[in-house]
């Protein structure tokens, strides 16, 4: 956990795009990626196992791998049902440091993503390897994704099946938020989700999400497609890891 948490805290970047949705803008070119944020000061980077040797000058000295175990993509008609690609001791042999799993609930299909969610927590700690879980709100039974009510129950589903560490949707406001953080037994992190009009509204967003008791971010989008994505992670990591505010880090 080390690895990934700075102190009690943790900026990390997600970076399994390439799965999901292709050569995204920012991620063409992996390498540089993750070297971006290795230099604005990221705790840690969220990749898929094919990747990693291309990362790897990168990895260490205080950038943590979070190896990332599973899949779908925008190609499917089944979206939102995640599937293990890789498995708990494989991704030992990638030097990981800690492993993730994305699971959506609120779907048809969300029983065989608890049960990899189960299955890997215990995988994990056989191995003794900190457990990230991805817990979103996703599918035909989720009328508002952002409702306190739905975040807070994902949030502790993770928890409570064996991750040590969360990562959900930001519900809008910290005082909502301190909700879903006081439910959850372990440390909750938010998702950055879909690129932002700006830099100023995502760091915002990081801003109201530290207010609401979070333990830092795991945030794709808005910053590996930032204008500046070095400078952009630099900014996060000013506020997460030395508390400045939006005003003493944005330059407009």
């Amino acid at each position: 956990m080390r690895r990934v948490f700075h102190g009690d805290k943790a900026l990390i970047v997600a970076m399994d795009h390439g799965v999901s949705s292709g050569p995204v803008a920012g991620l063409e070119d992996i390498r540089k990626a993750v070297g971006n944020v290795a230099k604005g000061g990221a705790s840690a980077v969220v990749l898929h196992k094919g990747v990693v040797r291309f990362a790897k000058e990168y990895l260490g000295d205080g950038l943590g791998l979070i190896l990332h175990l599973s899949a779908s993509t925008s190609l499917s008609t089944r979206v939102n049902r995640k599937v293990l690609v890789t498995q708990v001791d494989e991704a030992l042999a990638y030097g990981a440091d800690a492993i993730s799993v994305h699971v959506n609930l609120g779907g048809s299909d969300d029983e065989p993503m608890l049960a990899d969610l189960g299955a890997t927590a215990s995988a994990c700690s056989r191995f003794g390897m900190p457990l990230l879980a991805m817990m979103y709100p996703r599918g035909e039974n989720i009328k508002n994704p952002y409702d306190v009510e739905v975040v807070k129950h994902v949030a502790r589903v993770g928890a409570e099946l064996g991750a040590d560490v969360v990562k959900t949707v930001y519900t809008g406001a910290p005082e909502t938020f301190k909700e879903v953080v006081r439910g959850c037994p372990v440390p909750v992190v938010v998702a950055g989700g879909p690129k932002l009009d700006t830099d100023r509204a995502t760091l915002e967003m990081v801003a109201a999400a530290l207010a609401g008791g979070a333990a830092g971010v795991s945030i794709g989008r808005n910053v590996f497609q930032a204008k500046d994505p070095i400078g952009m992670t630099r900014a996060i990591a000013r506020m997460i890891f030395d508390g400045a505010t939006t005003d003493e880090v944005y330059r407009g």
